[in-house]
């Protein structure tokens, strides 16, 4: 069925989501999810298990990645789908994230320790399980301490840019993010480009443009907190550039509880037609799916 839906952002423990990868593809099944991204940030690990997963029970799976970048006046990340899971050179990217990202969790907990909130490390990492430490575990160990009531005040108040326990964390240059991508074969993709907070649609337009002159391919256009004018402008782009409409609903877990997997706030759809599409254009760039990644073959489902 070429409307079935599909979630094409989704986070798992090997990141800042509280489901293992195994976990998510099961509720996917759940759910009557065809298909998943697996995009956990700065990290690889959770989609060959997921891959697998996905085989035993009929769910497809993308092998994903999402990675930060260095972006003034608002949050900027770019997706990988398809990527090489054994692409030296995005792995080595990752890990110098991954290594920064412990520097920045010990700042943060040093932030926290003066504003009369002493963190142990330890409850964070029992909180984190195999993942890596990042924001929200240390929201969830504030919660236990009663520093605060829940993960978004925890954010509000401490742990968001410009907020007292704030810490900068290791970003790439949107080249240098998009590069990663498209050296392992994958199709790099604007996330959520309403978090870019551009100042209408010509500013937003003008980013795309340089995105797209360096490699950029596609653009989330269905997202949970996007509103129906920036969906809009969003499709507009993709059709002016020549780019790839994608979406998902950037899901966390229990962390975020009122964003569901695969519907977001309830009325998100991402039809499965949008990964018919994404895997047209690798076919006719001649790359395919990169080596440690699979592109199943579509079913035949009425």
């Amino acid at each position: 069925m070429k409307d079935a839906p599909i979630d094409l952002h989704v986070h798992t423990t090997l990141s800042d989501g509280t489901l293992t990868p195994s976990e998510v593809v099961r509720a996917a099944q759940g759910i009557g999810l065809r298909a998943i991204a697996i995009t956990d940030h700065d990290t690889l690990r959770g989609n060959q298990e997921a891959i697998e997963e996905g085989m035993k029970l009929g769910v497809e799976v993308v092998p994903g990645v999402e990675v930060s970048v260095d972006f003034q006046g608002g949050t900027m990340h770019v997706l990988g789908y398809y990527v090489d899971l054994n692409c030296s050179s995005l792995v080595e990217v990752l890990e110098r994230i991954e290594n920064a990202r412990h520097e920045r969790n010990r700042e943060i907990l040093d932030k926290l320790g003066r504003l009369g909130m002493p963190l142990d490390y330890g409850e964070i990492r029992a909180v984190a399980s195999e993942g890596p430490i990042g924001r929200p575990h240390i929201a969830q160990v504030l919660i236990q301490r009663g520093y605060v009531a829940s993960v978004r005040e925890a954010f509000e108040r401490y742990l968001k840019k410009g907020a007292p326990a704030y810490a900068e964390r290791l970003r790439f240059s949107e080249r240098e993010a998009v590069r990663s991508i498209c050296q392992a074969g994958g199709i790099a993709v604007l996330a959520h480009p309403g978090s870019l907070n551009c100042d209408g649609a010509e500013s937003l337009s003008a980013v795309v443009e340089r995105i797209a002159s360096v490699g950029l391919q596609g653009v989330e256009a269905y997202y949970p907190s996007h509103s129906i004018e920036m969906t809009r402008i969003c499709e507009s782009l993709a059709a002016q550039y020549g780019l790839l409409i994608t979406g998902g609903t950037d899901f966390h877990g229990a962390i975020f509880p009122e964003n569901a997997l695969g519907f977001g706030y309830g009325d998100l759809f991402v039809p499965y037609s949008l990964l018919e599409e994404m895997k047209a254009r690798l076919g006719a760039s001649g790359r395919g799916a990169g080596r440690g990644s699979r592109v199943p073959e579509s079913r035949t489902e009425t």
